[in-house]
């Protein structure tokens, strides 16, 4: 069973009295442990895409399974709780608390979660040191870098063991020689298992990927496979422990 799989999935905004349609008819299905770029300019439908896989809105029509449940139907209650347990998000803003420090940035989840407070800080911990970043865990979103803010944001969207991370364009606010770090620590949490989806309107980008979905007009333009390009920071990165 895919790990994703949407049927149809179409989403018409009213805008006085015209409608627009902001996916027509829709129909993809993505595996556990895919690496995959959703694709597109503009106005093409990607950004829709992404709000209705992250569980963020619901379609006009067609169907949405997540981890073999249908979530296309359901309430806002329960679609916040499926967001906490199965999806981890990274903004191309980042979204961190100004006032709190990287770990408890990256344990808000948890708190969420009900876990307790040593569990959680134990997670919070484990997440901070699987993005190279235990040594500013301490530190605050004014005193981290870009690059550094983005990894505690990745961190966070680790820590409760998602089926899936997903990625808004995550090297939007970076420098190239930053994004390329960000880019290698995605290679590396894929090459441990995780399932990865960034959305993006940048082919360098989507060139990281395994596979490409391109959106156009609503539609799904192309869907296909390739070597994915390998970041210059992956090459270190590879003598890194593997990922759980």
């Amino acid at each position: 069973m895919a790990l994703i799989e949407t049927r149809n999935l179409w989403k018409t905004y009213v805008m006085g009295d015209e409608e627009i349609h902001a996916l027509k008819g829709v129909s993809l299905s993505i595996e556990r442990g895919e690496y995959v770029a959703i694709m597109g300019p503009s106005g093409s439908g990607k950004s829709t895409l992404m709000n209705l896989i992250g569980c963020l809105d619901t379609p006009s029509q067609g169907t949405y399974l997540l981890n073999n449940k249908e979530v296309s139907t359901m309430k806002d209650d329960e679609l916040a709780r499926i967001r906490n347990e199965e999806i981890g998000f990274v903004f191309q803003t980042f979204n961190l608390l100004p006032r709190a420090t990287a770990l408890h940035n990256v344990e808000l989840p948890l708190v969420y979660a009900g876990m307790s407070k040593k569990a959680r800080l134990e997670q919070a911990e484990s997440a901070l040191k699987r993005v190279e970043l235990s040594h500013r865990m301490g530190h605050r979103p004014n005193e981290l870098s870009g690059g550094q803010r983005q990894r505690v944001a990745i961190a966070r969207a680790l820590v409760n063991n998602p089926s899936i991370l997903l990625a808004d364009e995550p090297t939007g606010n970076l420098d190239s020689k930053t994004g390329v770090e960000i880019m290698a620590l995605f290679a590396r949490l894929h090459a441990g298992g995780n399932t990865i989806i960034v959305v993006t309107h940048e082919a360098d980008i989507a060139a990281y990927a395994h596979r490409v979905i391109s959106i156009r007009d609503g539609q799904v333009e192309k869907d296909y496979t390739q070597t994915p390009h390998q970041p210059k920071a992956a090459v270190v990165a590879q003598a890194a422990p593997a990922m759980a």
